[in-house]
């Protein structure tokens, strides 16, 4: 098992560097000015714009600038601004060209928000969709199965923003039996309950897809004939369902969990939008419409972490969920 991780990560910091690489030349190697950010063409002239790159390390070669980028994300790095030295600590990734503060500053404190929205929706997908998938294979063929699999295929087909637009207008805007969201300094219980609204829809709609998953999976896993044999043993029909068949069921299942849980606390774009959650996801679009491309590198770096960190730990915690996996 220690091999297979070491293996893994070695791996992971593979991916982690090709991203770095990649973004940072999509990014700083085009055709377009990153200083002119910070000064707009109304206001800006040659000297001004000349400073400014200088200030921010621009003017150096390609090669140089992404060392620099690279050693700050262990030993952090010190940033010219009007005069002034500004420290920026590891894991630094760079200065923002518009809001004039690290991107540490305008990330970290915004990805507590994005985590609590991402757990608490999981909490409610996964509940109601395995929940629900579980009741649906079990009455395979019944009204209650054909209602389920019906309601889930409806509710996934509606586009996603248009449903987070009504939640957002008629229970928290104008009817306020759901409350607004609100920062944590208001109160640890007004933060959470402002999280209610976005969690519950996000949930709701991505638990649509693991009622199909679910469903799918156990109806499979049920006809295994290790199911037959435990059932013509006697054994009490919430066993086989359950120690048996709901085990092994969740394999495909914890693949998919990982990967949405993933992709939410990359960001989720058009909640933290709608609700007003101030995320890293609402931060990155903000980023994306002002060209503001340190934030955005450090959202792109941010997501691959996470990304990687989550793949590993569901290619570890399949050996555990189902016993007939083998690591290799």
């Amino acid at each position: 098992m220690l091999t297979y991780i070491l293996r893994r990560l070695a791996l992971a910091l593979s991916v982690i560097l090709a991203t770095l690489v990649s973004a940072f030349l999509l990014f700083f190697a085009g055709p377009s000015d990153p200083a002119q950010a910070m000064c707009p063409e109304t206001r800006c002239n040659a000297t001004r714009l000349a400073a400014i790159t200088k200030s921010l390390g621009l003017d150096k070669p390609l090669t140089v600038q992404f060392f620099d980028y690279f050693r700050g994300l262990f030993v952090g790095r010190d940033f010219l601004y009007a005069g002034d030295t500004v420290h920026c600590g590891a894991p630094c990734l760079g200065f923002s060209f518009v809001t004039r503060r690290s991107v540490n500053d305008e990330l970290f404190t915004r990805f507590p928000n994005t985590v609590v929205l991402a757990l608490m929706a999981a909490v409610v997908f996964v509940t109601v969709g395995v929940t629900l998938g579980i009741i649906a294979a079990v009455r395979r063929g019944s009204a209650a199965d054909r209602g389920l699999v019906g309601a889930s295929q409806v509710l996934g087909s509606i586009p996603y923003y248009v449903l987070a637009l009504l939640v957002a207008l008629y229970p928290v805007i104008l009817w306020n039996v759901l409350p607004q969201y609100s920062a944590i300094s208001a109160g640890v219980g007004p933060y959470f309950m402002g999280m209610l609204a976005p969690a519950l829809i996000l949930g709701l709609v991505t638990s649509a897809s693991y009622v199909r998953y679910t469903r799918n999976s156990m109806i499979e896993t049920l006809s295994m004939d290790y199911i037959r044999t435990a059932r013509s043993k006697g054994i009490n029909e919430r066993t086989v369902l359950f120690k048996h068949g709901f085990r092994a069921a969740m394999s495909p299942i914890a693949t998919i969990l990982g990967l949405d849980i993933a992709a939410l606390l990359t960001g989720t774009l058009i909640t933290e939008q709608i609700f007003g959650v101030d995320g890293i996801g609402r931060r990155g679009l903000a980023a994306l419409k002002s060209f503001d491309l340190p934030v955005i590198m450090g959202t792109v770096l941010i997501g691959a972490v996470v990304v990687v960190i989550m793949n590993l730990v569901v290619d570890i915690a399949y050996s555990f969920i189902d016993p007939r996996v083998r690591l290799s």
